[in-house]
């Protein structure tokens, strides 16, 4: 198979701000490619952009061999998008503006019903079928959303922030109907800027900041890409200053190391040798360590490696 979304050197800026700036990758087709980075990273603006609710300022995207510049009605046959929030008027409710979703993307009015009440009894909003939309939670309008996708099921279904404001057993539903998706040929987007969402749907992950693309691949691949193949993590007792941490770098014999909230993690080889290195060394400073240990690599440390930042920092 091949790419069904090709994105080359994409730009998009509001006044001088620049959103988006020069990503180029592909999307194979029938693959779930998770883009992460935090709030204002560039993420559902590019999404955006490929569902053709922006216009890129420079750059283009092809969905299927069409541009989103050029052609974009022919991409909107083929895409479809659950925004990370929900569009609906307050006086909708939901059963009545998911039926009129499916009868637009082509059901029959009886099978829109049959369709409607399925997917709305599998995210256990039925119950709130005859509500405004005004009166719903944030997590019941979010499940209202994502049915829109469920319902479409286009060639490419683009969720940005899709288990935002869910609770746990409700975010591990939703990821089994999008990996339904994925099962049933469709290429889906997730954005994220959840570690164990991006971790547990894709197939490839894009990690995005600033705008930019800063690494692509697998998560284990991304992993893998760490030279460090350790992480050692440390709680101490009270603040690190820069000179403990500049000592503990130079020990260690690394210029990778995260320090928050009283935890310290540092991208070493050989971690248990490291460990001893470094419970002397703060020893030795008159920092307290409360307790230490080694583990392999998450997508967190993936993303702090590529960004020098922690997910949660926006812009």
């Amino acid at each position: 198979m091949g790419a069904a979304v090709r994105v080359r050197g994409l730009v998009k800026k509001f006044g001088n701000f620049t959103a988006v700036n020069g990503l180029t990758f592909d999307i194979e087709e029938g693959e779930i490619f998770g883009l992460l980075g935090p709030n204002g990273s560039g993420k559902s603006t590019t999404l955006l952009i490929i569902a053709t609710v922006y216009k890129p300022t420079a750059g283009d995207v092809e969905v299927y061999g069409h541009s989103v510049t050029k052609r974009p009605d022919e991409v909107r046959k083929l895409v479809g998008i659950a925004f990370q929030d929900p569009k609906a008027l307050w006086v909708d409710n939901p059963y009545e503006l998911l039926v009129w979703h499916a009868m637009v993307v082509g059901y029959g009015l009886l099978d829109a019903r049959r369709a409607v009440r399925e997917i709305m009894e599998e995210l256990e909003i039925w119950e709130h079928r005859g509500k405004l939309f005004s009166e719903l939670s944030g997590g019941t309008r979010k499940k209202v959303e994502i049915a829109k996708l469920f319902l479409q099921k286009p060639k490419v279904s683009i969720f940005d922030e899709p288990t935002a404001q869910l609770d746990v057993t409700t975010k591990h539903r939703v990821w089994e109907m999008i990996r339904a998706l994925k099962d049933e040929g469709r290429t889906v987007i997730v954005a994220t800027n959840d570690m164990t969402e991006a971790e547990r749907l894709s197939d490839r992950v894009g990690i995005i900041y600033k705008g930019s693309l800063r690494a692509l691949g697998s998560p284990a691949e991304l992993k893998d890409r760490i030279p460090a193949g350790d992480v050692l993590e440390l709680r101490v007792d009270g603040a690190l200053g820069e000179h403990v941490i500049s000592a503990l770098a130079r020990a260690l014999g690394t210029e990778k190391l995260n320090v928050s909230n009283g935890t310290l993690k540092a991208y070493v080889n050989r971690g248990e040798e490291k460990a001893a290195i470094a419970i002397e060394t703060l020893s030795r400073l008159g920092v307290r360590v409360r307790s230490i240990s080694i583990k392999e690599p998450t997508l967190d440390d993936v993303f702090f490696y590529f960004t020098g930042a922690q997910l949660g920092e926006g812009k």
